[in-house]
């Protein structure tokens, strides 16, 4: 199955973009995903193809029109969550790129200027999603981020399928650090229990890692980490022994 993501943009050149090369670009070629842009502007209906206007009750920059965005959105047919980009949404998590990943496609809705107007929110059914907490100068950017944290889960995407399972924030932890060759370089040597072949350290060495990497680096994740353990019955379990 092609996962399908159609993005609605004022700047459809954008795209692929950076998704055309590497994994996500052989993964395009090969047909595993595609790639349909809307041209917002075509839904305009005055003379100057207007997409916005300035603010209600007054301030700086412009907002996009609602009935232009919504034409352009009920031109899509497909049956796939719509998500607009804005930093007034619910932050991108790796539980959610899972499911869109898993859904066979998405609909990305992109911002400019001072963003969409609400009622385009009221009125349609559009998931408000936010890659971080900056402010970027479209949601162009924040829809390739999205879609490439899609793509490479996609079946036969990565090389290996444990790839995208041993990684940060699939087990609620930050990922362990990594090491390669040369054994020293610099004076530094690649720790010893990761040269020593028994499977059962290293992975106690990764685990301990991985906790105390989240621990010290994100809190904020390290206590839904520890929550989400104490919740469970074996982790309260433990709690107690």
């Amino acid at each position: 199955m092609t996962f399908a993501a159609t993005v609605l943009t004022l700047y459809p050149e954008m795209f692929p973009g950076p998704l055309g090369a590497s994994i996500a670009g052989r993964a395009l070629r090969e047909g595993r995903w595609a790639c349909r842009t809307v041209q917002i502007r075509d839904f305009a209906t005055d003379k100057h193809r207007s997409v916005d206007d300035t603010p209600a009750g007054g301030g700086a920059g412009m907002v996009l029109r609602p009935d232009v965005v919504a034409a352009a959105l009920d031109s899509v047919a497909e049956p796939h969550p719509v998500i607009a980009l804005t930093p007034r949404g619910r932050p991108l998590d790796q539980e959610r790129v899972r499911e869109l990943a898993a859904g066979g496609g998405v609909t990305l809705l992109c911002g400019r200027f001072e963003g969409f107007d609400q009622r385009l929110f009221e009125a349609r059914a559009v998931e408000e999603v936010s890659i971080g907490d900056y402010i970027l100068s479209g949601g162009e950017m924040g829809a390739l981020v999205l879609l490439d944290a899609c793509i490479r889960l996609l079946p036969g995407v990565m090389g290996a399928p444990s790839s995208g399972v041993e990684e940060s924030f699939e087990s609620g932890l930050l990922e362990y650090p990594h090491y390669t060759r040369p054994v020293t370089w610099e004076g530094r040597t690649i720790p010893e229990v990761l040269r020593s072949g028994d499977h059962a350290r290293i992975a106690a060495w990764r685990h301990a890692q991985a906790e105390t990497d989240t621990r010290l680096r994100r809190p904020d994740l390290w206590e839904r980490h520890v929550g989400a353990r104490v919740g469970s019955p074996s982790g309260a379990r433990r709690e107690k022994d």
